[in-house]
Order: C-alpha cells, then structure tokens, then sequence
C-alpha cells in the first residue's frame, strides 16, 4: 500500500489517481481550487526520486537494479516523461527504503492542516478494486501515516514488505475482510481490530460480498 520521509516530506496540493484501460495509474487534476496540472505533479515525483537516488550514491543502472525496474521508465519518470504506476513507486521507495509519500513531496508542514474531501488523494490498484485514500497531509517528515482503504466484493490486495520496523494497525470500519500476515492468515468483522510487522509481505482481502472499508494507521522507524 501504500504509505510514500528521510529525507523528503509529502505534497501540499492532493490530486486522485484514476486506473486506465492499460492497468497504469493517471492523475485527475480536475475539480479541485488552484490544482496544479499534470505536469507539474509528474515533474515533482520525478525531481524526487532523481534527488533521493543521488542522495544515496546510486545510478539510475544501480537503482533499477535493486528494485527490478526497467532502467529507461526510470529515466523516463525523472525527466518527467512517463506517468508512473503506483506498484512501480512502491516498488522503487521500497528500494530506496523511504516511505512511499517521500516521492510525492513538495516541503514541510507546520500548524493546523484540514484537507477537504475533495483535496484528498486516492490510489488505486490495477484493478481498479482496492483504493487507498490518505487522510494526512503529504507534506512533512512524519513517522505516522494514516489512510482509508476501500475493497471492492472480490478484491485480493498484495503488498510487498515496507522498511524495517513498519507496523500497520487497521481498523474494520465496515465489511469483513481476511488480513494474511507472516502469522497466518486472520478473518476480521465490522468493529475488529490488527496490529501486525508489515516489513515482510502480507495481504488484504474482502472476503465478504459487499464494499469494505478499513482505517490503516501506518508507522515507521525513522
């Protein structure tokens, strides 16, 4: 999932991500006050990653292959050329060992911060059945992340381990959905609870025959 801090921060104007016909992930910049376009999104997530690459002595060759990206679509995204999937920055910022938000920063945060509705982002799976939705500003370095996750009846979400020492606690806010972690794999109901280590793959399944909505807080060790 989801979840892209040392030594970035997270973005300030929150846009949503829309599945295409191709499984890739586009960004919806419509509907929203001053939404800053296309371009300039695509441009800061490949100015990101080409800053924390070189921040931790790699080439783009050396990064590709530590993360098993293809070494042109990595150029592509830093010279903004290509619209990048969301599995293929989880993958990168799993390399990196950052969080996932790191990619998408444009500076700190300080004070009181409400997001509207309408400015929050939302990640969608290839399928176009899961979807993560951050509740938090994504901007600032933080240890704690905190998101809505919806899955469709059918929805089978993988995800790789995040950094060392990553927990996610989630909360079933509606549904009945089957959480597989290194323990084995666990049923939770409406108003169930988990806490489990999330540096190691685990999974999220709606095993029930309606929507189901989860609240995901995510920490880090920094």
């Amino acid at each position: 999932m989801f979840n892209l801090p040392d030594p970035s921060g997270r973005i300030s104007s929150l846009r949503t991500f829309v599945p295409q016909e191709n499984g890739a992930m586009t960004i919806d910049t419509a509907q929203h006050s001053a939404p800053p376009s296309l371009d300039h999104l695509v441009g800061v997530i490949g100015d990101n990653l080409r800053g924390l690459r070189r921040r931790q002595g790699l080439s783009v060759d050396g990064l590709a292959q530590l993360s098993g990206s293809d070494p042109h679509i990595l150029m592509a995204i830093e010279e903004g050329r290509h619209r990048p999937d969301i599995g293929t920055l989880w993958t990168v910022a799993k390399a990196l060992d950052l969080s996932f938000s790191s990619l998408l920063s444009t500076g700190g945060d300080a004070g009181t911060t409400v997001i509207r509705r309408a400015e929050q982002r939302s990640l969608t799976s290839r399928d176009g059945l899961f979807t993560s939705r951050a509740l938090f500003p994504l901007k600032g370095e933080r240890q704690v992340e905190f998101y809505e996750l919806r899955l469709s009846p059918g929805a089978d979400e993988s995800a790789d381990g995040h950094s060392p020492g990553t927990i996610e606690n989630i909360l079933v806010g509606r549904g009945q959905v089957d959480i597989v972690t290194a323990d084995g794999e666990h049923r939770l109901e409406e108003g169930d609870s988990i806490l489990f280590e999330a540096d190691v793959p685990h999974r999220y399944r709606n095993s029930g025959d309606d929507e189901a909505v989860l609240y995901l807080v995510m920490s880090y060790i920094l």
